[in-house]
C-alpha cells in the first residue's frame, strides 16, 4: 500500500480525533516497513497528538532517526493538547543542543501558549526576545500568541504593547486583550476595546463577560450579558453560561441564580458538567444548600470539582458530617480529591471539633494524595485546634509551618486565647500582633478587649493611639436582603430609607422582648470611645438588624429571611440574631465575609465561633 493512502488516512484520523483508527494505522504502516518513510513519522505524530494520544506520540518522536521543525512544533502542540506545557518548555533547549535547530513562526507559537497555558512570564519574555531577532518577528500568528501570553500573565499593557504592533488583528488577539484588561481589572479599556472590535461574535462576549466576572464586575458582567441577549448572540458555546452562573454565586443573590439556571435549562445546557458544577456553587453560595444537594444528585457524571463543591457548601453550612460522608463517597467513587477538598474538609472538622479527624486529613493529604499544605490549609487546621482549646498544638504548628504567618492568622489564634480564657498566651500573641501593625480594623477590636481583658490598661491606650495614627477606621458596614425578584442594601446607621418608621418600630418591640430574655448589649464591637448609651445606639442601627427588620416586614411569612453581609458579623449582632430567630420562629441565613449562618430557634450553625 502507497504511502499516499497512510499520509491521506493519518491527515483525516487528525481531523476526527480518532485514537483507535490512528494506533491501526500505525500498526500497518509498521507492518509494510513505511515506518521511516518522510513524511509518514510528522503526520503519524500530528495525528497522535490530536487524539490525545500524547505518551504514543513522544515514543514516535523518540524513535524518529530524522527530526526537523514540523516534528518538533507537532511534539510541542501534543503536549500543549494534553495539557501538559511544563514538558513543551522542559524539551525546547533540546531543539537547539540535540538537532541543531533555530524556532519558525510555528515553533515559537506552540512555546508562547506554553508559556501562556503556565502563566510563565519569565520565559515567555525570554521566547519573545528571541522571536524578535528571529527571521519571524513580523508573525502576525505568533504576536497574537504573545497577546495571548501577557493577557493571561496579568500583564495588559505588555499584551497591548504587542497588539498595536500587529498588521492584520485577528479575533485571537483582538479577544485576548479584552480578556487581559477584563481579568486585570481595568474595565474601561476592556469595554473599550471591546467597542472598537469590527465584530463582535459570543467568544468577545464571553470574553469580556468572563473577565469582569473574575475581577468582581459581577454587576457590569450581567449588563453586558443582558445586552448581549438583546443583540441576539447565539449561545453556541456554554462557557459564557459557566461565567454568569459563577457572577450570581458571587453576588449571593438567590432569585438572579435561579433565572440563569431557567436559561441554562431553556438553552439545554444543565447536562454539561461544568455548567451543573456552576450550579452547584452558586446555590451553595446563595445560602439555598438544598438545591445545590438536588442538582449535585441529579448528574450523571461528577468530576473532582463536583464533589469539591457540594463538599466546601457543607462544610461552610456547618454540615460537617455531610461533608465527611460526602468525602467517603467521593473517595469510593475513585476520585481523588485536590488542595480544595481538603480546605473545605478541615474547615469542617473544626466548626464541630473533630481535632483527630482533622489531623487525620490533614496528614492523609501530604502522605496519601502528595498535597503540599498552602498557607490556607494551615489556616484552617490552626483554627480547629485553637477553637477545640489545643492552643499549644496550635502555636507550635504557627512556629513550624514553612510559611510566614500572616495577620489573620494571629487574630485567629488570639481569638481563641480570648475564648478558652488562656490570658498569658493571649498577651503574647497580642503583642507579636501588636508589632505587625495589623491592617484590618476589628484586629484593634480584638486587642484591645484582650488587654483590657488583662487589665492592662496601657497597652489598650497603645492600641487606641495607633488606631489614631495609622487612621483605622472600620469599612462601612452594608447588608442585602432578597425579597422575591428584588434586593434592598442597608448601610450600617442609614435613617433615609421610606419605611424606616416601620423598621424602626419593628427593632424596638424585638428589643424590648430580647432584653425580657437576658439580651445585653455588648459595646465592646464598637470602635470609638464614647458614652454606653450611644455605642448601644450604634450597634441598634448596625445594617444586618435593618435588613432583618425589612426581610420580617416584607417577605412571605414563614419564609427565610436571607441576607448577604460584605464585613464579618459582629459578636453583639450575632446574639441579637438568634434571639430573632427564636422570638419570629423564622430562619434568617447570613452569608458575612467570613462564613454562612443558619440561625435557628436561637442556636446558630456556626456554633457561637467564626
Amino acid at each position: 500500500m502507497p504511502a499516499s493512502h497512510f499520509l491521506h488516512q493519518l491527515q483525516l484520523c487528525a481531523r476526527r480525533r480518532v485514537p483507535f483508527i490512528a494506533k491501526n494505522l500505525h500498526a500497518q504502516i509498521i507492518k509494510t516497513g513505511l515506518r521511516l518513510c518522510v513524511p509518514l513519522p510528522n503526520t503519524l505524530l500530528d495525528a497522535y497528538g490530536k487524539c490525545g494520544l500524547v505518551e504514543d506520540a513522544r515514543g514516535v518522536f523518540d524513535e524518529m532517526p530524522q527530526r526537523d521543525l514540523v516534528s518538533w512544533a507537532s511534539i510541542f502542540t501534543a503536549h500543549n493538547l494534553a495539557n501538559v506545557p511544563h514538558r513543551t518548555l522542559a524539551m525546547f533547549p533540546a531543539m537547539f543542543e540535540s538537532d541543531g535547530l533555530q524556532p519558525d513562526h510555528f515553533v515559537f507559537a506552540c512555546v508562547v501558549k506554553a508559556c501562556s497555558g503556565l502563566e510563565a512570564v519569565r520565559q515567555g519574555k525570554q521566547v519573545h526576545g528571541r522571536f524578535l531577532v528571529s527571521p519571524f518577528r513580523d508573525d502576525d500568528v505568533v504576536k497574537s500568541s504573545l497577546v495571548d501570553m501577557y493577557a493571561k500573565c496579568g500583564l495588559p499593557d505588555n499584551a497591548r504593547a504587542v497588539f498595536d504592533s500587529i498588521v492584520s488583528r485577528s479575533p485571537v488577539s483582538w479577544t485576548a486583550l479584552i480578556s487581559g484588561y477584563a481579568t486585570s481589572g481595568r474595565k474601561s479599556d476592556a469595554i473599550e476595546m471591546f467597542e472598537r472590535l469590527p465584530l463582535k461574535n459570543l467568544f468577545c462576549w464571553t470574553a469580556l463577560i468572563s473577565g469582569l466576572v473574575q475581577s468582581g464586575h459581577g454587576v457590569d458582567a450581567f449588563c453586558l450579558f443582558i445586552e448581549m441577549r438583546r443583540d441576539g448572540v447565539d449561545i453556541v458555546d456554554p462557557l459564557v453560561l459557566s461565567s454568569i452562573v459563577g457572577a450570581s454565586a458571587n453576588l449571593a443573590v438567590l432569585e438572579l441564580g435561579k433565572q440563569v439556571h431557567g436559561l441554562v435549562i431553556g438553552l439545554g445546557y444543565e447536562s454539561c458538567l461544568f455548567i451543573s458544577n456552576a450550579l452547584v456553587d452558586m446555590y451553595a453560595k446563595c445560602s439555598d444548600i438544598l438545591a445545590a444537594k438536588d442538582i449535585f444528585a441529579r448528574m450523571y457524571r461528577r468530576d473532582v470539582v463536583s464533589w469539591t463543591s457540594i463538599i466546601v457548601g457543607a462544610a461552610q453550612h456547618g454540615r460537617a458530617e455531610e461533608a465527611l460522608t460526602l468525602y467517603d463517597q467521593m473517595i469510593a467513587a475513585g476520585i481523588r480529591p485536590n488542595q480544595v477538598t481538603f480546605v473545605g474538609l478541615i474547615y469542617a472538622c473544626s466548626h464541630v471539633g473533630l481535632v483527630s479527624k482533622g489531623r487525620a486529613l490533614f496528614r492523609s493529604m501530604i502522605e496519601d494524595y502528595g498535597i503540599s499544605p498552602s498557607l490556607q490549609h494551615y489556616t484552617c487546621f490552626l483554627d480547629l485546634l485553637s477553637r477545640s482549646g489545643h492552643l499549644d498544638e496550635a502555636s507550635n504548628v504557627i512556629d513550624s509551618m514553612p510559611f510566614e504567618p500572616d495577620e489573620p492568622t494571629w487574630a485567629a489564634l488570639l481569638s481563641a486565647c480570648r475564648h478558652h480564657g488562656d490570658t498569658p498566651m493571649g498577651i503574647r500573641v497580642a503583642d507579636h500582633l501588636l508589632s505587625l501593625k495589623p491592617e484590618d480594623p476589628s484586629s484593634y477590636i480584638l486587642l484591645s478587649n484582650v488587654y483590657a481583658g488583662a487589665r492592662m490598661w496601657e497597652n489598650v491606650a497603645e492600641v487606641r493611639k495607633l488606631m489614631v495614627a495609622r487612621e483605622v477606621k472600620k469599612k462601612p458596614g452594608y447588608s442585602s436582603v432578597g425579597i422575591g425578584k428584588e434586593s434592598q442594601v442597608f448601610y450600617a446607621g442609614e435613617t433615609s430609607h421610606p419605611m424606616k418608621d416601620e423598621i424602626f418600630g419593628l427593632l424596638k418591640e424585638l428589643d424590648a422582648e430580647m432584653r425580657r430574655r437576658g439580651y445585653l448589649p455588648d459595646s465592646s464591637f464598637v470602635l470609638h470611645e464614647m458614652e454606653d448609651q450611644e455605642k448601644e445606639r450604634q450597634l441598634f442601627w448596625h445594617s444586618e438588624r435593618l435588613a432583618v427588620a425589612y426581610g420580617l416586614l416584607k417577605a412571605v411569612p414563614g419564609t427565610a429571611i436571607r441576607i448577604v453581609k460584605n464585613l464579618r458579623v459582629c459578636g453583639d449582632c450575632h446574639t441579637v440574631l438568634k434571639f430573632i430567630s427564636s422570638i419570629v420562629k423564622r430562619d434568617i441565613i447570613v452569608r458575612d465575609a467570613s462564613r454562612y449562618h443558619h440561625f435557628t430557634d436561637g442556636k446558630c450553625s456556626c456554633n457561637d465561633f467564626w
